[in-house]
């Protein structure tokens, strides 16, 4: 039987939020409910207005995602704390999942090769205020990363599409016969570099949007065959209907679009033989800030709503007049990688303004000092540019639905006014 397609999201936050963040969409209208193969993970039943125009949207706390996108994060499942790499990252749906799965004592590289889309992922983990996460842009098949270090790599290639053809019928048409080959050329390029990167005992998680056997099955047996990874099977996720396995696609996963209600994709996993020695933990390094940076004590972060012991593990340094997160895993990357860690403000006569965006060092219980609304269609208001009259002082506060954090506002002469 075919399931229709519908939308699927995640919840962006930490758990004990989960609830706030549900309300908050319940409040608009929006039903849901659970996905079997994650906690984090939900099916719209209700949708009033365009998910993505909902608040929970707006400010981060969701993210709009095809359910078999989802997939390959769960199946390359990093360890609470681990290092991860996404060779291929734009726009952040599996970087965003990865670094929620990593957690904020782990470390995310996304990548992305064209530098047009970049942009696209940094605006995306920095709504998702997923500080744990940094961002390059290199062609894959060059990272320059020391090779043998990764513990996990999520490599989604570039690929036809022909799973998303329901969706963009004429991808088919589009990628036939010749168009194909400079693409399984540039897949297993990738895969010649994840190879390499990989630590002894590390987990690789190969997936594509396509349903063309030369860019999965053949793809898995280059692998194997060529670059000595070995195959790890993946049981199925609940939830989803599976295509049989094709000749030399046993123990990987082909999610059958049509009768899951989500793209058709292919999903499968590698190890590189060796033993690691301390599998999903990252390596440590003394950390060495960049040559360009200059460092910031995390305490001149606070400010009202804003508590520096809420940074993930790592540290704070200034480029030009931005304010970054350096993540503590960081600290491995090479001096040839140009790489950018999350934004935290903009730095003013040698003291960040924290972005408007920044709700991670908000406390979970809106203190004294918070802006708190109860109704939503005040929240609104200020987002169309109609301040608010309060008795608070200062010039920035957070902003407050009910208990649940969102965003931070300015003040000026004790009127609140929305600034992205």
């Amino acid at each position: 039987m075919t399931k229709n397609c519908s939308r699927s999201f995640r919840l962006v936050c930490p758990p004990e939020l989960a609830p706030r963040v549900e309300a908050l969409l319940r409040a608009q209208g929006f039903a849901f409910e659970p996905e079997p193969f994650s906690p984090l993970c939900r099916a719209l039943t209700a949708e009033p207005v365009p998910l993505g125009s909902s608040l929970a949207a707006f400010f981060g706390l969701i993210y709009i995602q095809d359910r078999s996108s989802m997939l390959p994060p769960l199946a390359l499942a990093p360890a609470p704390g681990s290092t991860v790499l996404d060779m291929c990252a734009s726009p952040g749906s599996k970087t965003g999942f990865l670094a929620q799965l990593a957690g904020p004592a782990g470390f995310v590289l996304g990548n992305e090769p064209a530098r047009p889309r970049l942009a696209t992922l940094r605006a995306n983990l920095h709504a998702l205020n997923l500080l744990q996460a940094a961002t390059c842009s290199c062609p894959g098949e060059r990272l320059p990363l020391p090779d043998g270090v990764w513990d996990y790599i999520q490599l989604d290639p570039p690929c036809s599409g022909w799973g998303t053809a329901e969706k963009n019928p004429r991808v088919r048409t589009l990628w036939q016969g010749d168009k194909v080959r400079p693409l399984i050329a540039l897949q297993r390029r990738l895969l010649e570099r994840a190879a390499r990167l990989l630590r002894p005992g590390g987990r690789l998680v190969y997936s594509t949007c396509t349903t063309n056997e030369a860019e999965n099955e053949a793809q898995v047996r280059y692998a194997e065959e060529e670059l000595g990874l070995l195959r790890i099977p993946l049981p199925p996720f609940d939830g989803f209907a599976w295509e049989d396995p094709r000749p030399g696609g046993e123990g990987t996963l082909r999610v059958d679009g049509a009768r899951s209600g989500a793209q058709g994709f292919y999903i499968a996993a590698f190890t590189r033989p060796g033993e690691a020695a301390n599998p999903g933990a990252p390596e440590q390094h003394p950390s060495t800030p960049p040559a360009t940076a200059l460092m910031l004590s995390p305490e001149v972060l606070r400010a009202p709503c804003a508590e520096p012991n809420l940074l993930p593990p790592g540290s704070v340094a200034v480029f030009g007049d931005a304010a970054r997160f350096l993540p503590r895993g960081s600290a491995a990357l090479p001096g040839a990688l140009t790489w950018q860690g999350a934004l935290l403000g903009k730095v003013s006569g040698g003291r960040p303004r924290l972005s408007s965006r920044l709700r991670a060092l908000m406390p979970s219980v809106p203190p004294p000092a918070a802006l708190v609304l109860d109704d939503i269609r005040d929240i609104q208001a200020l987002l169309q540019g109609q301040s608010r009259d309060t008795d608070l002082p200062g010039r920035e506060t957070g902003l407050y639905w009910r208990d649940l954090p969102l965003a931070r506002v300015t003040l000026k002469n004790g009127r609140a006014l929305w600034r992205a």
